[in-house]
């Protein structure tokens, strides 16, 4: 095989990753046994993936640019469970250095966590200079999840809907470029996904029971999200509703609307020159005995 064929094959499996992605969810869809999900015809499969991987070169550029300009990002991901926040997320950063664009996905707050400041323990994960940070859920589960379950009382969650936007016209004076998306799917479509998170073993483990009381309150939820958007809407931090019923398609919109949102150009790279290896006469490698090595079976 000439250099040229082990490039080709190089950039093909680095691919995979989403052609694996692609090909598990099109195995998840066929143990629905009833044809697509409703929300009409998806995207066609070969458009799907060319503009996923325009948009990811595109977050590399990006990411390259915030590096340079020692920008900070935060991008908030919310909607409810099985909206496709985390299928998002993954092609986001896909492509990218976790040293610099990374995932916050906290769990629930712990007891010293629960007295604190509501804020605290999501300001030790807000961006440095030239980091982007994507959050899986944010300090908006007190206007959903706690609301609606009841882990918030009504003089807390007030409180909150007074503090949330002085805290983000802090974030945004201080230089931190906000987003933040909220994933909308349909009644329909979110009993879809449940049921097929139900019956694949592989994708039981993303259900809990709080998963399972959330479709009870389906309207208080939808309430809640309503009252949340209206209050927190604002001109320094707009929501933006990712229709994502189509999850091929809120994914490539999700994307290429961050794109527009943060101006970027190219960055001026050094010419990047392998140097030569250093051999040494005196060293002489030694062999790895035949048992540590890993059986071959494929």
């Amino acid at each position: 095989m000439n250099d040229l064929e082990r490039i080709k094959e190089e950039i093909s499996d680095s691919f995979d990753e989403e052609l694996e992605l692609q090909l598990e969810e099109e195995r998840v869809d066929e143990l629905a046994g009833e044809g697509p999900a409703p929300g009409g015809p998806r995207i066609d499969r070969r458009i799907y993936f060319r503009e996923l991987f325009r948009l990811q070169h595109e977050l590399v550029r990006l990411q390259d640019w915030v590096q340079h300009k020692k920008l900070k990002v935060v991008v908030l991901f919310e909607g409810r469970d099985s909206a496709g926040k985390g299928g998002a997320i993954k092609r986001v950063t896909q492509r990218l250095n976790p040293r610099v664009c990374r995932v916050v996905a906290l769990p629930a707050p712990t007891e010293r966590e629960r007295h604190q400041w509501y804020f605290q323990r999501y300001v030790q994960h807000l961006p440095s200079a030239g980091e982007m940070v994507l959050f899986d859920r944010s300090w908006y589960n007190r206007a959903g999840v706690e609301r609606v379950m009841g882990f918030c009382n009504d003089e807390e969650l007030e409180e909150f809907f007074r503090s949330v936007p002085d805290f983000e016209h802090m974030l945004v004076r201080s230089g931190i470029i906000l987003l933040k998306y909220w994933f909308s799917i349909t009644d329909e479509e979110l009993e879809f996904r449940v049921r097929l998170r139900i019956e694949d073993p592989l994708k039981q483990w993303k259900l809990s029971p709080m998963d399972l009381e959330s479709r009870v309150h389906w309207e208080d939820y939808t309430r809640a999200k309503e009252e949340m958007i209206e209050r927190t809407h604002k001109e320094f931090a707009p929501w933006w509703v990712v229709q994502a019923v189509d999850k091929k398609r809120a994914r490539l919109n999700m994307i290429a609307h961050l794109l527009e949102q943060i101006p970027y150009e190219d960055v001026p790279k050094q010419e990047i020159v392998l140097p030569a290896r250093v051999r040494n006469p005196d060293y002489l490698r030694h062999p790895v005995p035949p048992e540590m090595y890993v059986p071959e079976r494929y």
